[in-house]
C-alpha cells in the first residue's frame, strides 16, 4: 500500500502564446521607431538625447524579450518596471521633439513601441491591466504634446482598445489554464485512486472479509467483532470509491463527495448526482456536524440505522439525518446541557447558527429522531442570521 505521492501536473501557461506575441510586437514596432529614428535625427532638437533614447530602447527590448521568454520571467515586478521605463523614455520625447515637430504630429523617437508597455501589463493582469496602462499611456500622450485632435484621439483608441482586447484574450487563456490545471489534478487523482484501490482490495479489504466470515461462523464474542469488521470492509469499499475532491475557484469543496465517506451498513447516504459546492469553511462546518449527529446515534442507539440526505436548493442547503432509535425523551437536551454536555447544543446547533441557518429537531419516544439543518449557500450578513428552532 505504500507508494510515493504523485508528481502535481505541471500545466502549460495557456499566455504564452500571447507573451511570444508581444516579443515579436516589441521587436517590430522598436524597429518602425528605429527607422523614424534615422530619417528625423537632424531635426531632432537634441539629436544625442535621442541616440541615448533609442539606445535605452533597444537594451530594454532585448532585455524584455529575454525574460518574457519563459514563464519565471513573467513577473509582476518586472512587468510594472516594463509599464514605467516605456513611459519614461516616451516623456523624454518632450526634451527631443521640437515644437514644430510637435504640432505636426510627427512621430516621436518612441512612437509606436508606446504601445508595447500596454500590451505587456494586459497579457500579465488582464483587462484591468490593459485598460489602466492604455488610459495611462493615453494621458501620458496628451501632455507630451500638449494639444488635442483626430490623430490624438485615434490613438488613445487605440492605446486603451489594445489593453482590452489583449487583455479579455489573456484573462480567457488564464481561465483555460486553470480548467487545465484542475483537469489534470482530477486525472492523476483518480488515477492515484485506482492503484491505492487495487491495492487495499488485495490486501486489506481481504482480510477484512477473511474475519468477516470467520467470525461469523464462530459465532459468539468473535460474530461481533465480524460485524465490525464487516461494517469496515462497507465503510472502505465506499472510501475507495469517492471520486476525489479537485480544488475549485474560490476554495471550494464538494459537500456531496465529503459525505459519501460516512456510508456504512448502518448508515445510508443520498446526495444529489452532480457535485454541491460550498466554501471549504461551510462544507466542513456541515460535515462535522452530520457527524456528530450520527455519533450521537452510535452513543445513545447502538445498532439503530441512520439516514443522511443532502437537497441542494438554489438559495440553501438541505440536510437531513434520522435514525429510527429509541428517540430523545422531552428535556433530555435540556438536561444533558445542564450537565455541561453540550456537544448538540455547541457543536451542532453552535455551528449551524454561526453560518445563519437553522437547525430543527423531530424527535418522539419510539419514533426515532431526526435531526434537518437549513443553511444558506452563502454566508449571511451580520445581523441577518436566522436562529434554530428547536
Amino acid at each position: 500500500m505504500t507508494g510515493s505521492q504523485p508528481t502535481p501536473p505541471q500545466v502549460p501557461d495557456g499566455r504564452t502564446p500571447l507573451w511570444r506575441s508581444h516579443n515579436v510586437f516589441r521587436v517590430v514596432t522598436f524597429c518602425y521607431a528605429l527607422f523614424w529614428f534615422g530619417v528625423q535625427y537632424e531635426r531632432y532638437q537634441r539629436p544625442w538625447l535621442a541616440t541615448a533614447c533609442i539606445g535605452a530602447m533597444a537594451v530594454w527590448t532585448a532585455l524584455t524579450v529575454w525574460r518574457y521568454w519563459n514563464r519565471k520571467g513573467r513577473t509582476d515586478r518586472m512587468v510594472l518596471a516594463d509599464v514605467v521605463v516605456v513611459n519614461a523614455l516616451f516623456g523624454i520625447n518632450e526634451l527631443i521633439l521640437t515644437e514644430d515637430q510637435m504640432l505636426a504630429g510627427d512621430p516621436s523617437v518612441v512612437t509606436v513601441w508606446h504601445s508595447t508597455g500596454v500590451t505587456a501589463a494586459a497579457v500579465q493582469w488582464g483587462v484591468p491591466g490593459g485598460l489602466i496602462t492604455g488610459v495611462l499611456a493615453t494621458a501620458g500622450n496628451y501632455l507630451v504634446r500638449g494639444r488635442g485632435g483626430s490623430d490624438m484621439a485615434m490613438d488613445a483608441l487605440l492605446l486603451v482598445g489594445v489593453g482590452l482586447v489583449i487583455g479579455l484574450a489573456a484573462r480567457t487563456a488564464r481561465s483555460s489554464t486553470e480548467r487545465l490545471a484542475r483537469a489534470m489534478q482530477a486525472e492523476a487523482a483518480t488515477a492515484e485512486r485506482e492503484r491505492l484501490a487495487r491495492s487495499i482490495h488485495d490486501s486489506v479489504l481481504q482480510v477484512l472479509a477473511r474475519v468477516r466470515q470467520r467470525g461469523a461462523d464462530l459465532g459468539g464474542e468473535a460474530a461481533e467483532l465480524a460485524e465490525l469488521a464487516g461494517e469496515q470492509e462497507i465503510a472502505l469499499r465506499s472510501l475507495i470509491a469517492t471520486t476525489p475532491e479537485t480544488a475549485a475557484d474560490g476554495g471550494e469543496a464538494d459537500l456531496a463527495a465529503r459525505l459519501q465517506v460516512l456510508r456504512t451498513a448502518r448508515v445510508q447516504v443520498s446526495v444529489p448526482g452532480n457535485p454541491v459546492r460550498l466554501p471549504e469553511p461551510r462544507t466542513a462546518d456541515l460535515f462535522a456536524v452530520v457527524r456528530e449527529a450520527l455519533a450521537n446515534v452510535d452513543e445513545h442507539a447502538p445498532g439503530a440505522q441512520a439516514w443522511v440526505l443532502l437537497e441542494e436548493l438554489p438559495d440553501e442547503i438541505v440536510l437531513s439525518v434520522r435514525d429510527d432509535g429509541p428517540g430523545i425523551p422531552e428535556g433530555r437536551l435540556s438536561a444533558a446541557a445542564a450537565e455541561g454536555r453540550l456537544g448538540v447544543a455547541k457543536s451542532m446547533r453552535g455551528r449551524v447558527e454561526a453560518m445563519g441557518g437553522k437547525i430543527n429537531l423531530d424527535t418522539a419516544p419510539g419514533e426515532g429522531t431526526e435531526w434537518e439543518l437549513r443553511v444558506p449557500r452563502e454566508a449571511a450578513p451580520p445581523g441577518k442570521r436566522r436562529r434554530g428552532g428547536h
